[in-house]
């Protein structure tokens, strides 16, 4: 799995938190990553973006990003308000590929959804995926309404023939709710793909050093980590 593509749900779901700890786990594991953000919207030219922070949590991957927007919308959106270049897919499967050549795991993390347009023609992360041949993760919230959007995501990839390596969900809360507990069984029924991890709410907050330690408990051994899905399943089992 040289290419990893991940994707969200939607906004605010905990996609930059969870390819940090996929990165944070390859690193522990041996693995030499490169993390590539393909469109990087709301943030100014000498701000931090997505890849630096998983730089800063994970450790010495190597990060990229083929653009910035200064709004927080959509690539294509933002691209065209700020009067720049928007990304193409053609353009992210490129680097990848390149990326790819000179590390052991690339990592892809996109913007918003699946379908969030990258450009004018309608071109999105998963064009990208397929271009690549590359397995998509699905990143998805952890209550209420996550059935929904996981399995749209997941349809929309079984339609396009593309490899599904599973689901995470982004932000684990201390205290779940019946619903989101119940989502732990109904999760990988709806996206008909394991679920490989649940990464702890506010696990981006902590220590960078404490991070990558606990990182690779947070996923399963797919994903280099050592997290056992029936064990939490059992546990959290209304």
């Amino acid at each position: 799995m040289p290419v990893l593509v991940i994707t969200g749900t939607g906004t605010e779901v905990g996609k930059t938190v969870t390819t940090a700890a996929v990165a944070a786990a390859a690193l522990a594991a041996g693995r030499s990553v490169a993390v590539l953000k393909a469109a990087q919207t709301g943030v100014r030219p000498h701000e931090r973006g997505d890849a630096d922070e998983v730089a800063r949590l994970a450790g010495p991957v190597t990060a990229a990003e083929l653009a910035r927007f200064p709004e927080p919308l959509a690539p294509g959106t933002a691209a065209r308000r700020a009067g720049m270049t928007p990304v193409h897919p053609h353009e992210v499967a490129e680097r990848a590929a390149k990326l790819a050549t000179e590390h052991d795991l690339v990592l892809v993390e996109g913007a918003g959804g699946l379908l969030v347009r990258f450009d004018a023609g309608g071109g999105t992360l998963a064009d990208a995926a397929g271009l690549l041949g590359a397995p998509v993760l699905i990143v998805a919230s952890a209550g209420l309404g996550t059935l929904n959007t996981t399995e749209l995501t997941a349809r929309e990839l079984r339609l396009r023939e593309l490899e599904l390596a599973g689901v995470v969900i982004g932000s684990w809360p201390d205290s779940p709710d019946l619903a989101t507990r119940c989502n732990v069984a109904d999760l990988p029924e709806v996206a008909n793909a394991p679920l490989l991890g649940a990464i702890p709410a506010g696990a981006g907050s902590l220590p960078p050093a404490g991070f990558r330690t606990t990182a690779p408990a947070w996923l399963a051994p797919r994903l280099d980590g050592t997290w056992d899905a029936e064990a939490f399943r059992v546990r959290e089992a209304p």
